[in-house]
C-alpha cells in the first residue's frame, strides 16, 4: 500500500501576504516563524532583492493536521472560475435551519474581513453559501 503524501494548498494571487492572512482569520491558521537566521518576517523581506519581496506568504494549520496553504504572486489576475475550491466546513452533522444558522453565522464573520456573499443555497435541509475571497478566489461555507 502507497504512504499517504503530505500536501499544501497553493494560490495564485496579487498580494501573497494580505491573501494568507485573511485565510488565517478564516481558517484559524496562523503564519509560520520566519525562516532560519532571521527574527523577524521583516527582517527576511528586508534580506531580499526588491524584485523578490512579497513574492509569496505562507500560512499553516496550528494542530499540524491541514495542509499548509502556500500563496505566490503571479503577474497575470484571475481569469476565470476557480477549478479547485475550499469548502470551509462548519456545518458538518447539522440538518435543516440549524445548519443554516451554522452557516449564516460564519458568513456574518467573514463578510467584515473582505470576503463577499455570493448567494445562499438552502433547499429547506441541506445548505451552502458561495463566497468570494479577497481577491476574488471562490469557496464555499458548507
Amino acid at each position: 500500500m502507497p504512504s499517504v503524501k503530505q500536501f499544501q494548498v497553493t494560490f495564485d494571487c496579487a498580494e501573497p501576504e494580505r491573501l494568507a492572512r485573511f485565510w488565517c482569520e478564516v481558517l484559524g491558521y496562523v503564519v509560520p516563524p520566519p525562516p532560519a537566521g532571521f527574527a523577524t518576517w521583516d527582517d527576511f523581506k528586508s534580506s531580499q532583492p526588491p524584485e523578490e519581496r512579497d513574492s509569496w506568504f505562507a500560512c499553516s494549520d496550528p494542530s499540524g493536521v491541514g495542509p499548509r496553504l502556500y500563496f505566490q504572486r503571479v503577474p497575470e489576475g484571475k481569469a476565470a472560475k476557480n477549478r479547485v475550491h475550499l469548502d470551509v466546513r462548519v456545518g458538518t452533522g447539522l440538518v435543516g435551519k440549524e445548519r443554516l444558522a451554522a452557516l449564516e453565522a460564519e458568513c456574518a464573520r467573514l463578510v467584515p474581513l473582505g470576503a463577499v456573499h455570493v448567494r445562499t443555497l438552502y433547499d429547506g435541509n441541506d445548505s451552502c453559501i458561495p463566497m468570494l475571497d479577497i481577491e476574488g478566489n471562490e469557496f464555499c461555507i458548507d
